[in-house]
């Protein structure tokens, strides 16, 4: 059994705390994938950040997989409707950009961030929405553009075999004390009831360090399951002809 280890919101934006939570898991002999936005909220386009741009192909070259995580992370200019709503209650503070998208919307913004990346020197393995939070258009414009992975809160999907993987995530949420706190009695507790489950995956946001209770139940967290199980690429889930073929087709337009 292995455990599927990533960093999301890869991004200038917040690069001192990436830079920290690579740092951690590379002391602990893991490499994780990176869960990487093209222009965090509207803002800080990778194009106007080459340095950062770097800094990322070389995590990839050291074995990073890589992935498309939206293409600008936040809500801005997709209102909600009610069940929209009642599907992200308690789950994200309005980061959730593929929540209302439906195919077509959806394809657009995949297929953009796809050229952007590739326009970089990047090679995107998978999509992951933001939040984990997107609707059945979502799959299928990630099928359409021949991406061999998606994920959501509770399962990958290996989209050109046709199979989906039920895989728990260990998260935290350190926007108030309270959830810092409930965050680290979530992740005890998942360590007790959830350590032998075949596909496991811990996801690590750049906010978890904000908070000292979130920090240092990272910190635990990844010393326990990164002894009792190692970290393993999202490659390692496809067969051998898809694991080695390439990751998407680049768009050509939308």
């Amino acid at each position: 059994m292995s455990v599927l280890l990533s960093i999301h919101d890869v991004t200038p934006a917040w690069r001192s705390h990436v830079d920290e939570l690579w740092a951690l898991c590379r002391a602990r002999h893991a490499t994780p994938a990176l869960l990487v936005v093209p222009q965090w909220h509207g803002e800080w386009p990778l194009e106007s950040h080459p340095d950062y741009v770097a800094w990322v192909r070389a995590r990839a070259a050291d074995g990073a997989e890589l992935f498309l995580h939206g293409e600008r992370h936040d809500e801005v200019g997709s209102p909600r409707g009610l069940r929209d709503q009642w599907h992200a209650l308690g789950r994200t503070d309005r980061e959730g950009e593929f929540l209302t998208l439906d195919h077509d919307a959806a394809r657009v913004r995949i297929a953009r961030g796809l050229a952007r990346f590739h326009a970089l020197g990047l090679h995107a393995i998978g999509f992951v929405p933001p939040a984990w939070l997107c609707r059945d258009g979502t799959r299928t414009a990630c099928q359409s553009l021949d991406l061999p992975l998606l994920e959501d809160a509770g399962t990958v999907h290996l989209l050109a075999e046709g199979r989906a993987l039920a895989s728990p995530v260990l998260r935290w949420s350190g926007r108030t004390t309270l959830r810092a706190r409930g965050s680290a009695v979530q992740a005890a507790w998942r360590w007790r009831t959830q350590r032998n489950a075949p596909c496991f995956r811990i996801a690590l946001h750049p906010m978890d360090l904000e908070h000292p209770v979130t920090r240092q139940s990272v910190i635990d967290e990844l010393d326990r399951w990164l002894a009792h199980r190692p970290a393993a690429p999202y490659a390692s889930l496809l067969t051998p002809t898809r694991a080695g073929a390439p990751a998407q087709r680049v768009p050509t337009g939308s």
